[in-house]
């Protein structure tokens, strides 16, 4: 029979194999009762059909073809009737790993189908290397199958000798007759040097600057170990550097590839794979000696992949696998890549952690996958709650492609699920690589207990702070030693003194019902004894400074407190801890809280519905939302009379009075605040009699009534001094320095300002400092001294520390500054800044006036533009323009809208607010 004869009958008779597979796919994926498997088999039964269609000119596929068709022989021996739920979470693992394999395959034979003639022939070799290593990959997800249903059922798929002998002959005979025209028992099976590397990732977004780094590292010889979490794309990187051009170019064939989980960590197991992967030819090494020539014989660059199942320090034969890793790293000729999840690597190794993608990365993996032109902002939302964890990202994108959910679908799952919308058959994918690192030996040493508090760890948005582990986890022995465990297993990391863990991480080893969690419930009361520890927080109290843990930690905290109240809304004493967060907030951090609607939605008979509302009601009034503050005062003043506790009763009738101040209700004000004097006389507190005085002195000054205002303040002033209240001493001399400026007495009110200075200066009382230096920056202002007015509106900046109200207020005097001296585009900038912060907080009072000012702004500066001056800063414009007139109108106008009345200097002309 001539060649061409003998390689026709060779193709009829694979094609007529791959029918009968075919054939036998289709029924097994009718059949099967494993959602998994039928994917598989479908998959399988599109790879084959598409193999035998191109066989005709691709006869290399053969030995892939068969390798399908043999996993399908193992999934339909293993499976045998088998439901899903009869099946370990591995073992559908293991089936999704091989469909994905099979479709990323696929999906690569359909693009070397395309190609022309010519181009075949080009490419030959480097295509038959490529189905070589898909075969290759094939293989090696094939056994972690029939591995993990060994492990997990009474079945075992492997092969018997004679099987495999028969399949080796059969994949021999058809590769000789279809691709060499020969016989199969004419050919000698040539020596294999050395194993085929899995081919590259198709795309690797975001890696270019570290792949160029690693590159870099590898034409210098320089061992290397790439760290990180599972998922996070170690492989795919070290892959793409070991196809790059320039790594190629230098090492040419002496390229290798190991993947270390591919077999049992022990030293002898090492060394064979080694000895098989890099052609050396000696079987069963006892140690680098016989290796060491062929080793040294040439420049090699050798990978080894997952190294963290053979490094890990608690795993069998450690020592001896470390000693020839690190030998492998000494040897000058030899360029090392490790990838690893944990941080036990040969001390010579250049460490590189490999990071989370970009934004601009993650939209490119997701999109790739997605397709879809279109790039709304909810995909971008989605991705940055997944850290841009790249696994993650892939496989969201995945499962919306899967389910062909557009944008908008895709969004309304997450914003329903979060991220249990990857709970699919994926999902197993992401808990694979997760629970992977928790069975390694090292953490397995950690004791029964390790996963309890990595779940905790995984509970809180912002990780733990690591300053506060003796008093978070009292009951954790050894706590410092496991967290750095964690950090080993790159299960956290390190983070702004923060141990801290990936979204997708959290979102999978959070505990399931928190309840449940007897360290989480511990971990819970010792937050709110800390919160409750100083009582009413006061800035005269000794522990005040030390209050100010809140300021790092209110994320979780609030995280916490939300938890368990949505599980368990009758409770007391999470309540009470609610009431007690939010005092802290009030003091330390003024910001918008998730808790506000359940606060509000609380029963008014809940025994802890008046001080969460009272609390809440600060906390708008800080912010500058007084409409909402009024609201919630007004109810919870009604609430407090039918309780009958007088002292509530005042301190509410204090509150709200002032934010009638600040809603210009000034006789409604003074009406409330003279009762609650009045109730304060009666119950002797001469403490709340001195904070009434202040707040009544308020309300005076605002009233243009500064005689009165000022025997207020000369009132609290001789009150809190026989009492020595440092802080309320401080706010009496702020009172009077606005007192004395409105008279317009200067020197009187600087002196009484920076008295006010010296005293919480010491103390570092932000908020309070952040006012006094605000009220300065506009006396100075007022009398057109610039220079001194931007010094103290720098100061005030650096005081409105974890007060957004405050920079934004900040942001509005800077603005004012900037444009009395012309320099108009930058102070629309701050203007703008300012009322992106001002609608957040609802803070409507100063919203409408930073509205007008940024309105002026633009007229004089299309003023500007009319006459000439385009740039909008060459110079102040003239006073005379109608433009500069509204400017200078708008400007009383705002600034009695000020927490403080300001009198304003424009121009030359005076007017008073």
């Amino acid at each position: 029979m001539d060649p061409k004869s003998q390689r026709k009958t060779g193709r009829d008779k694979a094609i007529s194999m791959l029918n009968v597979a075919i054939d036998f796919l289709n029924l097994a994926r009718v059949a099967s009762s494993v959602t998994p498997a039928t994917i598989a088999f479908g998959t399988a039964g599109s790879l084959l059909s598409l193999i035998r269609d191109s066989m005709a000119n691709r006869g290399d596929y053969v030995a892939l073809g068969l390798a399908c068709a043999d996993i399908c022989r193992a999934l339909e021996r293993g499976l045998d009737g088998r439901r899903a739920n009869q099946l370990n979470g591995s073992v559908i693992q293991a089936i999704e790993q091989l469909t994905m394999a099979m479709a990323q395959i696929q999906e690569s034979v359909i693009e070397l189908g395309k190609r022309n003639p010519v181009s075949r022939v080009v490419h030959a070799t480097s295509d038959k290397n490529a189905v070589a290593g898909w075969k290759s990959e094939l293989d090696r997800i094939l056994q972690i199958f029939k591995t993990e249903l060994a492990l997990h059922t009474d079945v075992e798929v492997s092969d018997t000798r004679q099987d495999v002998a028969n399949t080796h002959k059969l994949v021999s005979d058809i590769h000789c007759t279809v691709v060499k025209g020969q016989e199969g028992n004419q050919t000698t099976p040539a020596r294999i040097h050395g194993e085929a590397a899995p081919p590259p990732p198709r795309a690797c977004f975001g890696r270019g600057d570290l792949i160029e780094k690693i590159v870099g590292f590898v034409e210098n010889l320089t061992p290397i170990a790439l760290v990180g979490t599972g998922g996070i794309g170690k492989t795919s990187v070290a892959l793409t550097v070991l196809h790059d051009d320039r790594v190629k170019s230098r090492f040419g064939e002496n390229r290798r590839f190991i993947r270390c989980d591919q077999f049992q960590a022990a030293q002898a197991n090492l060394l064979n794979r080694l000895s098989k992967v890099i052609g050396a030819g000696i079987e069963n090494p006892e140690d680098l000696t016989p290796l060491r020539p062929f080793l040294s014989s040439k420049e090699m660059l050798i990978v080894l992949d997952n190294a963290e199942s053979i490094l890990d320090p608690e795993g069998a034969d450690a020592q001896k696998i470390y000693a020839v890793v690190e030998e492998l790293s000494q040897i000058g000729n030899i360029s090392l890549c490790i990838t690893t999840r944990i941080t036990t690597i040969p001390l010579d190794c250049e460490r590189l952690d490999v990071p989370t993608l970009s934004m601009d990365a993650a939209r490119s993996a997701f999109y790739r996958i997605y397709g879809n032109d279109e790039r709304p902002n909810v995909i971008d939302d989605i991705l940055k709650q997944l850290d841009f964890h790249p696994l993650s990202v892939i496989l969201l994108a995945a499962v919306a492609r899967q389910h062909n959910w557009d944008s908008s679908r895709l969004g309304k799952e997450w914003d329903l699920r979060q991220t249990s919308v990857l709970n699919t058959e994926h999902k197993n994918s992401l808990a694979a690589t997760i629970e992977l690192s928790l069975a390694s030996p090292m953490f397995r040493e950690l004791g029964p207990n390790a996963r309890d508090f990595l779940e905790v760890v995984a509970f809180f948005p912002q990780g733990v702070n690591e300053n506060n582990l003796d008093w978070v986890f009292p009951t954790i022995p050894d706590r410092r030693n496991i967290i750095d465990r964690f950090c080993n297993l790159s299960l956290t990391s390190r983070s702004n003194g923060f141990i801290t863990m990936l979204a997708p991480l959290r979102d999978h080893l959070s505990p399931q019902d928190p309840r449940k969690s007897s360290l989480l419930c511990t971990t819970r009361d010792c937050y709110s004894s800390k919160l409750r520890l100083l009582g009413d927080l006061d800035p005269d109290q000794p522990g005040f400074k030390e209050s100010r843990w809140i300021t790092s930690e209110d994320v979780n905290v609030e995280h916490l407190i939300n938890t368990f109240i949505s599980l368990d809304t009758d409770s007391d004493d999470i309540w009470v801890t609610c009431a007690d967060f939010m005092r802290h907030l009030y003091w330390h951090k003024r910001r918008l809280t998730v808790l506000g609607p359940k606060i509000e939605g609380l029963l008014d008979g809940h025994s802890s519905k008046c001080q969460c509302s009272y609390r809440l009601s600060l906390l708008f009034k800080s912010l500058g939302n007084h409409v909402e503050a009024k609201q919630l005062l007004t109810h919870t003043l009604e609430l407090e009379r039918r309780q009958g506790n007088d002292d509530r009763v005042a301190r509410t009738l204090r509150y709200l009075a002032d934010t009638n101040r600040m809603l210009d209700l000034y006789e409604e004000g003074i009406r409330q605040s003279k009762e609650a004097l009045e109730i304060y006389e009666q119950l002797g507190d001469r403490a709340g009699q001195g904070k009434c005085w202040i707040f009544l002195g308020r309300l005076l000054v605002d009233d243009d009534q500064l005689d009165a205002a000022e025997e207020a303040a000369s009132h609290a002033m001789e009150l809190f001094r026989d009492q020595h209240r440092e802080f309320w001493i401080c706010v009496s001399h702020q009172l009077l320095g606005e007192i004395y400026r409105k008279k317009g007495k200067r020197e009187k009110a600087i002196q009484h300002y920076e008295a006010a200075i010296s005293i919480a200066s010491p103390f570092d009382w932000h908020n309070r400092l952040f006012w006094i230096h605000w009220s300065l920056a506009w006396l100075f202002y007022d009398e057109g001294e610039f220079g001194d007015a931007q010094s103290h509106t720098d100061q005030s900046k650096l005081h409105a520390v974890d007060d957004t109200h405050c920079l934004g207020r900040a942001m509005e005097l800077q603005a004012w500054i900037w444009s009395r001296q012309g320099r108009l585009e930058e102070a629309k900038a701050e203007v703008l800044g300012a009322l992106e912060i001002f609608e957040k907080l609802g803070a409507t009072r100063v919203l409408e006036g930073c509205r007008d000012f940024l309105r002026s702004i633009e007229l004089v500066v299309e003023s500007s533009s009319s006459s000439g001056e385009s740039d909008g800063s060459a110079r102040s414009p003239s006073p005379k323009t109608a433009p500069y007139s509204r400017l200078a109108h708008l400007f009383k106008r705002i600034k009695e809208k000020s927490r403080f009345p300001i009198t304003a200097h424009v121009s030359g002309q005076t007017s008073h607010s």
